[in-house]
């Protein structure tokens, strides 16, 4: 992938205060990414990860029961890593078992992407990791900043668990 953001992309840069190892496991690690994965109120119970090009991941997002409890999965194939550095991968709506599913048969606008390229990076900073998230081509500008919005929830999360693990909060 290129190191350059367009205007359509989503770009999140976080300070995390924990060593890049835990930050990379908890991406990585199902059981870890169970834990933290999905917006606010949000949940995951699933999650299946194979870390390698061309290994495919599943995971989902489970509503809360005042939004009616239902699941939405995402899935997707990684393209490339460098562990401790890089994952890129693609990653769209799905079915439970990884199908690739329309997003409007979710009530998604028509503009929604099939498909999105994605990356992470990780990079030691200080005794801490800078986290930076890309999702490559939103057109929709109104989606585009749903999923940012609930991108940087996530990552709220995943500061929380962080923490808890006797690491401090964002830097």
């Amino acid at each position: 992938m290129t190191d350059s953001a367009g205007a359509n992309d989503i770009v999140l840069i976080r300070h995390l205060a924990a060593p890049v190892e835990e930050v990379w496991n908890a991406w990585v690690d199902p059981t870890i990414f169970r834990q933290w994965w999905g917006p606010a109120g949000f949940s995951c119970e699933f999650a299946t990860i194979d870390l390698r090009p061309g290994g495919r991941f599943i995971w989902n997002m489970r509503a809360p029961e005042e939004m009616g409890g239902f699941d939405m999965y995402t899935a997707g194939v990684v393209d490339h890593v460098v562990p401790y550095e890089r994952i890129e991968f693609t990653q769209g709506l799905s079915d439970r078992h990884g199908n690739p599913i329309d997003p409007t048969t979710l009530g998604m606008p028509d503009s929604f992407p099939t498909a999105i390229a994605s990356e992470l990076r990780f990079r030691r900073d200080g005794e801490g990791t800078e986290l930076t998230a890309i999702e490559r081509d939103w057109l929709d500008p109104a989606e585009r900043e749903r999923s940012e919005t609930g991108l940087a929830q996530c990552i709220d999360k995943l500061e929380v668990l962080l923490a808890t693990r006797g690491r401090g909060a964002a830097a």
